[in-house]
């Protein structure tokens, strides 16, 4: 997964508006197929996190079923995905998000799934 997003991660302007490249993310699905995305920021609320693209690839290719997920950063350090990333994961797959792995720490292996990092969701 950590390679599928790296090879994706290509930081560049788009625009003078838009940027994109600077995260990109790996999604596992149940069918173990890997699916990436990058981040596409702009200079208003239209932009969109590497998490959440690679998420609506699943979904435009006929899967809704989240087994892992993986942000790298661009300083090459993966990390947790933010709020809204976590919000519609756990729409998404609303019984039983809790069971989703997040990759927190390529280098040392380090992973914890949506339920430790979002424990009591509001759903």
């Amino acid at each position: 997964m950590y390679q599928a997003a790296k090879s994706v991660q290509k930081e560049r302007r788009i625009s003078k508006y838009i940027e994109a490249g600077g995260v990109a993310a790996a999604v596992l699905s149940a069918s173990n197929h890997i699916y990436t995305g990058v981040c596409v920021d702009t200079c208003s609320t239209l932009g969109i996190c590497a998490e959440r693209n690679a998420l609506f690839a699943m979904i435009t290719n006929g899967e809704q079923e989240i087994k892992k997920v993986l942000a790298l950063m661009p300083n090459g350090k993966t990390g947790a995905p933010c709020g809204a990333c976590r919000e519609l994961m756990v729409q998404l797959m609303s019984e039983n998000y809790a069971d989703i792995e997040i990759m927190l720490d390529y280098e040392r292996q380090q992973i914890i799934t949506l339920g430790e990092l979002t424990p009591k969701w509001w759903i």
